[in-house]
């Protein structure tokens, strides 16, 4: 179900602050057209955490109807740091929904027993598939490769989202030894390569809003065991993640994007700022002569 890459969108905003639904659809068609294997709602990427719930609804409806046409998964992302809350966003998803993008609890830091308790009731309540979403540098709270086995079992956990901030020993050993029908999805873009090469099944990659057929090949090419291929794709899409993530994430995208006349501005919503023109420049560059 996960195989392949899943590109998290973008929210473009038009100049009057509001929502660019119509810019959603056409970036959703495009990396679609591209090769990607489905689409990510209301991740990070998609500056969830600014959104008011009207909006949060509209950008699922024009992403599922996306999805609805082209047969691909969408997976929206529920945030959360309590299970009862967590649960019962989950109960409201409206239908068109593939899969849910879950993070470990935030900030409260449960331990592991907690990460347990709280993915396993999620489980028992969920209309949709759930994805893991283990970034411990976001939240605080370290998981290991014994613990996302453990919850891998459950027929109703899918797979996780893995960033840990590069190849860790709990990589390797996830990776090594899968429970039947959990994958793993890279989720840091610079190091998606190496994942793969290890047997990730795919990723949820930010910078595949650029260079999305490229990236799908990096897939295919680890997936088909043409590691020459695999490799230079690998470094080459590695220098453009870099520049991408110059500045805090989705600035230079935006502002990327913007620069090639596929969303109305580069704007994002406080805190963030939008990415200097520097930024943005070099990664214009990466994107057009990255090398080989």
């Amino acid at each position: 179900m996960l195989r392949g890459i899943h590109v998290p969108l973008v929210t473009p905003f038009d100049t009057s602050g509001e929502v660019a639904l119509d810019a959603i659809e056409k970036l959703a068609h495009q990396v679609l057209d591209q090769g990607a294997k489905g689409l990510v709602a209301l991740g990070t990427t998609g500056e969830v955490a600014t959104l008011d719930p009207g909006e949060r609804a509209r950008v699922i409806e024009v992403c599922a109807r996306v999805c609805a046409e082209r047969g691909a998964l969408l997976t929206v992302g529920v945030t959360g740091n309590d299970t009862r809350s967590t649960a019962r966003a989950l109960r409201e998803l409206p239908s068109g929904v593939g899969a849910a993008l879950v993070i470990v609890p935030y900030f409260l830091r449960p331990g592991e027993r907690g990460v347990v308790a709280h993915f396993e009731a999620l489980a028992e309540e969920t209309p949709v598939p759930l994805v893991i979403y283990h970034i411990p540098y976001r939240t605080g709270q370290s998981v290991s490769a014994a613990t996302l086995r453990r919850l891998g079992e459950h027929p109703r956990i899918a797979g996780v989202k893995y960033a840990a901030g590069g190849i860790d020993q709990d990589a390797v050993s996830l990776l090594g030894d899968l429970p039947d029908g959990f994958e793993v999805l890279g989720g840091d873009d610079a190091f998606i390569s190496p994942l793969l090469a290890l047997g990730a099944a795919g990723g949820i990659l930010a910078s595949a809003h650029l260079e999305t057929r490229r990236f799908a090949d990096l897939v295919a090419a680890w997936h088909d065991g043409d590691a020459v291929r695999a490799r230079r794709l690998g470094h080459r899409l590695a220098r453009l993640s870099a520049a991408l993530f110059a500045e805090p994430n989705p600035t230079v995208i935006k502002g990327v994007l913007h620069a090639q006349g596929l969303i109305p501005t580069p704007d994002v919503r406080l805190p963030l700022v939008p990415a200097g023109a520097e930024s943005v420049s070099q990664a214009r560059l990466v994107a057009v002569h990255p090398g080989e």
